[in-house]
């Protein structure tokens, strides 16, 4: 199944039948010391950092996935009101963890007739 995943309160073109509750999904990767190193360097001298960009974006992804597994697992076929919060925590020499969780309210929804 498909969910709907939107930041809105609503979906236009849908009615909200049945609100299951609040649904998360996280996501934790990290960088190797190679990756971690060229990054500090590459920060050093300034400049778009491509190899972090392309890690938050993957961490991202995978954690809507975990958000849209969690919310079928409910029975919900949408997510409304979703938002983002992310984090960073060192864990150990030279080992940086990106940490994303998405989260918003699960509910069933069935499109209007029009």
């Amino acid at each position: 199944m498909n969910i709907l995943i939107v930041t809105t309160e609503t979906c236009p073109g849908y009615r909200v039948d049945q609100v299951i509750g609040p649904v998360f999904g996280t996501a934790v990767r990290s960088r190797n010391v190679v990756g971690n190193l060229l990054s500090r360097v590459s920060g050093f001298f300034g400049g778009k950092q491509g190899g972090a960009i392309r890690m938050i974006r993957q961490t991202r992804e995978d954690a809507l996935a975990d958000l849209s597994q969690r919310a079928e697992s409910m029975g919900a076929n949408a997510v409304l009101a979703t938002r983002f919060d992310s984090g960073e925590f060192d864990s150990g020499p030279g080992y940086v963890m990106e940490e994303i969780t998405v989260y918003g309210t699960a509910v069933r929804l069935t499109a209007l007739a029009g």
